[in-house]
């Protein structure tokens, strides 16, 4: 099955590995790591050194690769629990 940018948002984030490449909180910027966990407004991201960090989704633009493509992806479209996500329409 190929993803379409359009079904990013219906991902399972837990497990993948991202990395940060735009936050407000600039001490963000750049961390790499796997995420742990997800609520409606954060991310767990447990960084290369194994240390965790939360971040706020509507906060980060982060890059991830799913089945084989880059992908960025503003967290403001990732806001909810993942299962809300899947009902949810979001353009694109």
């Amino acid at each position: 099955m190929q993803t379409k940018a359009k079904n990013i948002p219906r991902t399972e984030f837990i497990g993948k590995v991202v990395e940060i490449i735009s936050a407000n909180n600039p001490s963000q910027l750049g961390l790499k790591g796997k995420i742990v966990n997800e609520t409606k407004n954060l991310f767990t991201l447990e960084t290369e050194n194994g240390e965790t960090k939360k971040l706020i989704k509507k906060q980060v633009t982060i890059k991830t690769k799913i089945q084989g493509k880059t992908f960025i992806i503003e967290g403001e479209i990732l806001q909810g629990r993942p299962e809300e996500r899947l009902k949810k329409k979001i353009k694109i």
